[in-house]
């Protein structure tokens, strides 16, 4: 057994009951397989829908509760019924996690856990704001885990495909910063970014929602191998599936930077 994880046990065993926030990524699933299968009694899995949690992600956590035996509570945490959220401020993940802590705190008993990493310290991350003021414990940040050593605990605890799957933060994230957040929008980002995925197989890819226009950000790789014709042929797949709304706004395609529809974040 790696150090990494028995440091991570350890956190775990000193926490009692706990309530694992799951959105469907790689980072909160492994916490989530990790805790019940050392603790199933003690453990719930709660993960939260909405506009912005993309369907494959909600279906990712469906299908691993039922392999294995979660006790999981999906709710609606109503960031959408939340006008700071929705307005996409800067801090907007300081209002949608004030919403997820508060909604899980009001169904759930024991101490919210999260899949924040060491590496996510180094990131501007405003729901860790909101994670303090709710008293929520980040056990790979206490275990001194970053994203590799969690990537290798997967690995180890038998996840398969779950292990190398790639960050996928929510659908809001892909939206300039004072650009309203609406549902419509958030669906439009999800489909196109399945299109792409569907059609090159990308490492990432990222549609991001711009006063100027729709950009689809590519890893380099990716990127590089669109010529121009293949370029034009995916742009009209793309503006075939956009709403009417949508379809006439400038349309680009530009190497994946991370964070880069937040505005205003100095490095």
């Amino acid at each position: 057994m790696s150090t990494d994880r028995m440091r991570l046990e350890g956190v775990l065993d000193g926490l009692g009951s706990v309530a694992v926030a799951v959105s469907g990524g790689v980072d909160s699933m492994t916490l989530a397989v990790l805790a019940h299968r050392r603790r199933p009694g003690a453990v719930t899995v709660v993960h939260a829908v909405s506009p912005a949690v993309p369907p494959l992600a909600t279906a990712r956590v469906r299908d691993w509760a039922g392999r294995e035996g979660w006790a999981l509570t999906v709710l609606d945490a109503g960031e959408f019924a939340d006008s700071r959220y929705r307005e996409n401020p800067l801090n907007r993940c300081y209002f949608c996690k004030t919403n997820l802590y508060g909604a899980i705190a009001g169904r759930v008993a024991g101490t919210i856990v999260s899949g924040t990493n060491l590496d996510d310290l180094g990131e501007y991350r405003p729901g860790l704001d909101a994670a303090r003021e709710h008293g929520v414990r980040h056990p790979y940040v206490e275990a001194g885990i970053g994203k590799a050593g969690l990537r290798a605990l997967a690995r180890d605890l038998g996840l398969g495909d779950l292990a190398e799957l790639p960050a996928s933060p929510c659908l809001s994230s892909r939206v300039e910063t004072l650009i309203p957040i609406e549902p419509e929008m958030l669906r439009t980002i999800d489909a196109v970014e399945q299109l792409v995925a569907s059609r090159l197989k990308p490492r990432t890819v990222r549609c991001r929602v711009r006063a100027a226009g729709l950009v689809v950000e590519l890893d380099p790789g990716s990127l590089a191998g669109l010529d121009e014709r293949a370029t034009a042929a995916l742009e009209a797949s793309i503006r075939a599936a956009l709403p009417e709304a949508a379809a006439s706004r400038p349309l680009a395609f530009a190497p994946y930077r991370v964070g880069s529809a937040f505005v205003g974040v100095s490095g």
